[in-house]
């Protein structure tokens, strides 16, 4: 992974900053993003003392804010000219209903609008960076459908209902992309890392958080399927695709609905301000 540049998201805790330190410990450039200055700059100095690499960077975003993704973006393109790997890791599951800044559902604009744009936005370099990967984490929690009758839930709202259909989206973006790059030599992927100890749960209830406490395997575990995805020789070619943990699997049938992608991805493109 030397001279590879790799960018992940959601990489102060958990499992992106797993990844990012044991990608960082093969030799590559580690770029990630925080919302939180100090908090990036403090895992930026243990990310460098634990592996010993000094290539690691930290990039201000707040994925619930386009305009932030858009000037993350630009912001890295103007330090660095190529991109090899893309990691969409940082997710949240609020139990509340919230607004982003932009005034869209936040779990919604978090964990799915987010990483659209931010992809979209960073296509042309990983494009002429290529070959290049892409992989997005989703959950095994993706079941359902997409509400398009009510997609930000403004009524009925459940936390556990608009995560999943958030992750569901992930993987019909990543399907849905994945045939748009065909040819280019950039792959896209999706990744379901397995019950993993993260601060996600934090707000849940206290079954669920004492399930997470006593069934979850280590962050470290869980990031082995990210480090995975990102530097397997195996995957050069394999695009488009669902894994549980390092296995292809076959998710729910409605991910495999391109028409639900098109539709999905159309609607997306409108709440972002893509063309």
């Amino acid at each position: 992974m030397k001279n590879k540049i790799i960018l992940i998201t959601g990489a102060t805790s958990g499992i992106g900053r797993e990844t990012a330190k044991g990608l960082a410990k093969s030799g590559a450039t580690i770029v990630f993003t925080t919302r939180d200055d100090s908090k990036g700059k403090k895992t930026k100095k243990m990310l460098i003392k634990s592996t010993q690499n000094k290539n690691i960077d930290v990039l201000k975003c707040d994925l619930a804010s386009f305009e932030s993704i858009r000037d993350c973006c630009k912001e890295f393109k103007l330090k660095y000219d190529c991109l090899h790997v893309l990691i969409n890791n940082a997710a949240i599951l609020d139990f509340k209903r919230r607004v982003s800044k932009d005034g869209v559902e936040n779990m919604f604009a978090t964990n799915y609008l987010g990483p659209f744009l931010m992809t979209n936005l960073l296509l042309n370099v990983l494009k002429k960076s290529n070959p290049s990967r892409i992989i997005n984490v989703t959950s095994g929690l993706h079941k359902g459908t997409i509400n398009f009758d009510d997609i930000e839930f403004k009524q009925n709202f459940s936390g556990y209902k608009v995560y999943s259909q958030s992750k569901l989206g992930l993987i019909l973006f990543t399907r849905f992309l994945a045939k748009k790059l065909k040819g280019t030599d950039v792959t896209v992927n999706c990744v379901n890392p397995g019950g993993t100890k993260t601060r996600i749960l934090r707000n849940a209830d206290v079954f669920s958080r004492m399930v997470l406490k006593f069934k979850a395997k280590h962050p470290s575990k869980g990031a082995e399927a990210l480090i995975y995805l990102a530097n397997s020789l195996d995957l050069e070619n394999i695009t488009g695709e669902y894994f549980l943990e390092k296995n292809i699997k076959k998710p729910s049938d409605e991910s495999y609905d391109m028409a639900l992608a098109k539709k999905l991805w159309n609607i997306s493109k409108q709440y972002v301000g893509l063309t």
